[in-house]
């Protein structure tokens, strides 16, 4: 009768225990459809402190300065974002993205933290909102420029640096919410993916792995840590390039690239050195590449239907001749034609467009160079092209744009649409002497009348340098024929 009590016992015991271990159990992955109470109460009370503010993801990045010492935040402040990466698929370790919204982001800040399978707690769109009190913002590594939310420092030779989040910082300081919001992709392309998308969940469309790569896996089993594979795409006559990197640690790291072209959606990330900007997967189901390879057009099926070279315009003047407008917007310096002593393009005496606001007296200067009208609807593809130069740019700024709404007065500039364009312009710490191709600038998606403009953002202030010169010279509308 004691053995068959003592049987009873001991298997009360062992269901009691299978019953609590199953609840537990380390493979339970799914996305928890509620939060804790401590969570909910640690949000609830952040959220109704009246000395706790909101601030920007502009204000978090411009906390830091690289070469500064690292202090704690010490105000009683909080940003809210949505989780942009997933560690699911392992190609993400130790940390995950944020970006400011669900749709239409400007920017991405990282999280490190000491926790794995983060996934399941900081799932994809969830709107987490962190406590930067007392926590660290500043680099994971020296000179890398991913501005990272950490929990603490530390300092070798090369300067300091954040570290990860310890759990307790994690439970205090990074809050969910109970809303997860459905992420819209930014739709960009290889040239326009900048510093500032690093972290941002993007989709790029008409891409392919290039041809070498044919029966590849995403991951060279010769490599330790990280893989980069060359995707390409077509932007008409030629290529552009930009990498996709996968981890060693990754569950897809053997699967084969696909063949074919479409689109890929990723994470704007970097190298580990912070040297280049790379795409980093959540998982190849977002890799959608089953259409026909890409093929590049012939120039030789294009002629130039519009071009200026400034040439035979009076030197010294605001430009006003062969249908282009100059208008300062902002102070009284303007676009001019000039003679250039640059020894290239073709050499001195060459006549270029020139603008730079270095000696204008005036804080900010913007003007504007804009092109004779175009009739996109006249014929069949067409191109931009031109080319640029600098003298000591000094931060100074050219932005290249389209519009099809401008009425063409001076009047109406600032009022009417401009798109970007994604043209190569030369760089700041390029030599004054060396004139930069812009590449062919695909002009397809526009239609009807258009006007394609140069704006100059620079300024002579008594502090900062952003009076530099931008010149424009070799001006192209390319068209199929």
């Amino acid at each position: 009768m004691n053995k068959s009590i003592k049987f009873l016992k001991l298997t009360l015991v062992l269901v009691a225990s299978l019953a609590i271990t199953s609840c537990v159990q380390d493979d339970d992955y799914t996305v928890p459809s509620s939060l804790g109470q401590e969570e909910n109460l640690a949000l609830q009370a952040l959220l109704a402190d009246p000395t706790a503010n909101e601030v920007s993801f502009a204000d978090v990045k411009g906390m830091y300065t690289e070469g500064e010492f690292i202090d704690p935040v010490d105000t009683n402040i909080y940003v809210k974002g949505y989780v942009s990466s997933s560690d699911f698929t392992g190609n993400f370790f130790k940390e995950f993205y944020i970006q400011d919204s669900p749709s239409n982001p400007t920017s991405g800040l990282k999280i490190i933290l000491n926790q794995v399978d983060t996934y399941n707690q900081f799932n994809i769109g969830r709107e987490v909102y962190v406590n930067l009190k007392n926590l660290y913002i500043g680099e994971e590594r020296v000179g890398n420029g991913v501005i990272t939310i950490g929990g603490g420092t530390e300092t070798d030779q090369y300067g300091t640096t954040v570290t990860s989040l310890n759990d307790i910082q994690v439970a205090s300081g990074v809050l969910r919410s109970t809303e997860t919001s459905e992420m819209t992709p930014l739709t960009v392309t290889f040239s326009e993916i900048s510093n500032s998308h690093v972290g941002v969940l993007v989709t790029v469309d008409n891409v392919e792995f290039t041809d070498n790569l044919n029966g590849l896996r995403y991951f060279d089993p010769i490599q330790q840590y990280d893989t980069q594979r060359t995707l390409q795409s077509c932007g008409g006559f030629n290529y552009t390039e930009f990498q996709l990197e996968t981890s060693a640690f990754s569950s897809f790291k053997y699967e084969l690239l696909p063949t074919g072209n479409g689109s890929i959606t990723a994470v704007v990330s970097k190298t580990f050195d912070g040297a280049s900007l790379i795409l980093a997967l959540n998982t190849t189901a977002d890799v959608n590449m089953n259409g026909e390879r890409c093929s590049l057009l012939d120039i030789g099926d294009f002629d130039t239907i519009f071009e200026e070279d400034f040439e035979g315009m009076p030197t010294g003047s605001a430009i006003s001749s062969n249908g282009w407008t100059s208008f300062a917007e902002v102070g009284t310096y303007n676009w001019r034609a000039l003679s250039t002593t640059d020894s290239g393009n073709p050499g001195p005496g060459n006549t270029i467009a020139s603008m730079g606001a270095y000696n204008s007296s005036t804080d900010v200067n913007i003007a504007w160079l804009i092109s004779p009208v175009l009739d996109l609807d006249a014929q069949g593809l067409e191109f931009l092209n031109f080319q640029s130069s600098n003298s000591f740019s000094d931060n100074s700024e050219l932005e290249v744009l389209i519009s099809t709404d401008w009425d063409g007065t001076t009047a109406n500039i600032a009022t009417a649409t401009w798109t970007a364009l994604p043209a190569a312009v030369v760089g700041d710490d390029e030599n004054y002497q060396e004139w930069f191709d812009s590449g062919l600038v695909n002009l397809s998606s526009y239609s009807g009348s258009a006007y394609i403009a140069f704006k100059y953002i620079g300024g002579f202030p008594s502090s900062g340098d952003i009076d530099g010169t931008f010149e424009i010279d070799n001006y192209k509308i390319l068209a199929e024929n």
